[in-house]
């Protein structure tokens, strides 16, 4: 590694050379494009053949992370160094981590960058993605990624900015016992989705007119944090406002951080762009806004009866599986919340069979959100005694990334139909009619953490910020690690689409509104300007 680039002056001289640099990239791209069709496609159990892994050209194992080398068809193990001796054997540089696109260089006996591999890689993955999500739109492909690339307007903008040394990471005072409010503020600092938002100025506090706008604060909020003051802020005015719109949360009394999630995306939600009461495009809802699909059915005649519902975050009992608290993860809360649950013939009537009777009902997810949101259910309340609510200690294992496939509507379905044509060996078999794998797969960003009892707690907040994990004790801001924040005490998790999924061709309504109520406007302009120059000439005709 060349110490003074930082590049790899092997793969800089192959890439130099025409010849060469279009053999290299022509069998990365090919590594890169087999392990990108293989991640584009959903598994679900079904009768059919296993799709064989690739080997281990030295020792045989099949290989679920197989490196591939770049000079021939040799694909080999990392963990037994297989494919380090290939390249120290046969004279060959370098090989790809199939499954992440990196190179290693053997002669620097490191894994090395360079901006030529990450172009491709990325347009390989792009490509593909374009041509296997079809399916989401009816009459038009999906569009086409184009990177931006600043106009002469744009451009002229981007020289008269001043840079900040700024991260995004800032403490935030302690207003009195406001713990609550402070890591609900620290994880909508780390959405990707809101920070891009309010950043690229698509809510302006000095130009907006509304009287107690909560959107308005939150701009606020990414100002103070991405400045280059890194004393702990204080969100006084944020806070105030929220003691005007609800009255549950105002006060100096401990309050719940979920309800306080709940109350600020609504706040959020009324006085940002895009608001309507039919379909509402604003970022609350583009960001958060998911459906629920209720199935009954009903087990004298097997009518299915489905509803969908709205949703901005799931709510999980710590229940697992079997009933108890013991072994919880977040996928056996997520299997208890989808598994089927039976109902009496007193709460269900099929309007099939006229009548009531038994029927079964499960929830699964219609349409995921691009942030999803999850809170584990760790206080009881006992609505006759009060005294006797307690707070739930068991521990939740919650994974760094989360395929949510299994728990939708539409993977749940393929799993029935399998199952009703009485396939007896079943096997994880793609299918492309369920998409794209990478629609499914999250990220975690953010976890809200409640340490202490129910009537004496303490909040704090896990999040990340570039790649980097950090832990928020109000004003206290300290590096941590990723493993730390897996193995918190959570009580909400905050995931991100790895991809995030778009419809083409698409104009905004709020936009469209704007643009011809701005039409309109003109017109009523010319027409008063046309009355008072009438009033003019009628004047001066009646002087003369």
């Amino acid at each position: 590694m060349d110490a003074e680039s930082g590049k790899c002056p092997h793969l800089a001289a192959v890439l130099a050379d025409p010849t060469e640099s279009t053999a290299l990239l022509n069998r990365y791209k090919t590594a890169v494009r087999w392990n990108a069709h293989r991640s584009q496609e959903v598994g679900y159990p079904a009768k059919r053949r296993k799709i064989t892994p690739p080997e281990c050209g030295v020792c045989g194992i099949a290989l679920s992370r197989p490196y591939a080398c770049l000079h021939c068809p040799f694909a080999g193990c990392w963990q037994d160094k297989h494919v380090k001796l290939h390249l120290q054997d046969t004279g060959h540089d370098f090989c790809t981590d199939i499954k992440t696109g990196n190179v290693f260089c053997v002669e620097c006996d490191d894994f090395v960058y360079d901006s030529t591999l990450t172009r491709a890689h990325t347009s390989v993955l792009l490509a593909i993605e374009e041509r296997v999500t079809n399916f989401q739109v009816e009459k038009h492909g999906r569009e086409p990624f184009t990177p931006w690339v600043p106009n002469s307007q744009e451009a002229a903008a981007l020289e008269r900015t001043v840079p900040l040394p700024c991260q995004g990471r800032r403490g935030l005072l302690n207003l009195g016992q406001t713990c609550f409010m402070n890591v609900i503020l620290q994880s909508f600092i780390a959405n990707p989705l809101l920070r891009n938002y309010y950043l690229s100025d698509k809510h302006n506090s000095k130009l907006c007119k509304v009287k107690d706008c909560t959107s308005c604060e939150m701009d606020k909020l990414y100002s103070e944090v991405h400045s280059e003051n890194t004393a702990a802020y204080g969100p006084i005015d944020l806070l105030a406002k929220t003691w005007r719109v609800s009255s549950e949360l105002s006060g100096y009394a401990q309050q719940d951080a979920h309800e306080f999630f709940i109350t600020a995306l609504n706040q959020i939600h009324a006085t940002s762009k895009g608001s309507t009461a039919l379909h509402c495009i604003c970022i609350i809802h583009s960001t958060f806004a998911g459906l629920l699909q209720s199935d009954v059915k009903c087990e004298r005649c097997g009518k299915v009866a489905d509803k969908t519902d709205p949703m901005l975050d799931i709510s999980l009992e710590l229940k697992g599986e079997t009933g108890n608290e013991q072994g919880l993860t977040l996928a056996s809360c997520l299997r208890r919340y989808t598994h089927p649950e039976k109902l009496g013939p007193n709460e269900y009537s099929c309007e099939k069979c006229g009548k009531a009777s038994h029927a079964s009902k499960r929830l699964s997810i219609r349409k995921l959100p691009p942030v999803l949101s999850f809170q584990f259910k760790r206080f009881e309340h006992n609505s006759a005694d009060k005294s006797a609510a307690r707070k739930i200690e068991a521990p939740v294992r919650f994974p760094a990334s989360l395929n949510m496939a299994p728990y939708t509507t539409l993977v749940m379905h393929k799993q029935e139909q399998t199952k009703e044509s009485g396939s007896a060996a079943m096997s994880l078999v793609p299918d492309r009619a369920l998409g794209p794998e990478a629609l499914y797969e999250y990220d975690l960003f953010a976890v809200v953490c409640h340490e202490g009892g129910i009537d004496n707690g303490h909040y704090t907040c896990y999040a990340r910020s570039h790649d980097e994990w950090y832990r928020y004790d109000d004003d206290k801001v300290t590096h941590s690690t990723l493993s730390a924040c897996l193995n918190s005490q959570a009580y909400m998790c905050f995931y991100v689409k790895k991809h995030i999924d778009y419809k083409p061709h698409v104009t905004p309504s709020y936009v469209v509104t704007r643009e011809q109520e701005a039409v309109k406007e003109k017109e009523r302009e010319r027409e008063r300007e046309a009355a008072r120059q009438k009033e003019v000439d009628d004047a001066i005709l009646g002087v003369l």
